[in-house]
């Protein structure tokens, strides 16, 4: 993907503005589910705009609605500076595997990386994270009970790492509890992705499986559900409460 502006979470993985961007239109539960979900999917899973989706809600510069008390565990931090990133493909997509630790101001989880089922997928999000894409990002788009995205060096889901690739997900996943996947917008092929990812908070989000796969998160789900927390219900496009920055993410051998 040259750009992840048009991406979805945000509408690339969900850019829960577009309509979960791309990403989640998905089919949920009842005909009547389908429909408001796939409204929500196509926010927060498409991305907006040019990039990887704009992630579709705030004011495109991470800022968030002022709306009280933060969940436990969770620090007061201001919206990060939009990150300039524009990398070339990595000439050789080799994983290497083990786990990614993600650093966020709500505290730390950890996403073992499923390099049998989406080798290509993870070398680039390892090469992302050794590039230090996603250090100094927050989580743009958070949609109560269906995902949390974020890993858009813009901020407000329309940025990418300036290259994207390919790879189809496998047919029997499911995006279920736990599950990280990368965002793309509807325009964009299954199994596209650049930076921007999501994680899912349901049983089963209902997606169709057009997500490229990154793995599934192993400890500190609760820090998921706490930034989850930071959710607002009646925000259309998926726009935070407050920003949750990610401080950073290392990687860990397995």
């Amino acid at each position: 993907m040259a750009d992840e502006g048009s991406n979805a979470p945000a509408g690339a993985p969900i850019d829960p503005a577009h309509g979960q961007a791309s990403g989640p239109n998905r089919n949920l539960i009842a005909v009547g589910l389908l429909v408001v979900a796939a409204a929500i999917v196509a926010v927060v899973l498409v991305a907006t705009g040019g990039d990887e989706g704009n992630g579709g809600g705030g004011d495109g510069n991470g800022a968030s609605a002022d709306v009280g008390a933060l969940p436990d565990g969770c620090q007061d931090v201001d919206a990060p500076a939009p990150k300039e990133v524009s990398l070339s493909a990595p000439e050789s997509l080799e994983p290497v595997g083990g786990s990614a630790v993600v650093t966020t101001s709500c505290g730390s989880f950890k996403i073992a990386l499923d390099t049998d089922r989406a080798p290509i997928t993870v070398a680039s999000f390892e090469n992302l994270v050794n590039e230090g894409v996603y250090d100094g990002t927050t989580f743009h788009r958070i949609v109560p009970g269906f995902v949390i995205q974020g890993g858009d060096p813009a901020g407000d889901g329309t940025g990418g790492p300036g290259y994207s690739v390919d790879e189809a997900p496998p047919d029997d996943l499911v995006y279920s509890q736990g599950i990280v996947a990368m965002a793309k917008s509807d325009a964009e092929p299954p199994g596209r992705s650049g930076s921007q990812f999501f994680v899912v908070l349901s049983a089963d989000a209902g997606l169709p499986t057009d997500f490229a796969l990154v793995g599934e998160v192993s400890e500190g789900f609760d820090v998921v559900e706490a930034i989850a927390g930071l959710g607002d219900p009646a925000s259309p496009d998926g726009t935070p409460t407050a920003p949750v920055l990610i401080e950073q993410i290392t990687l860990e051998a397995s």
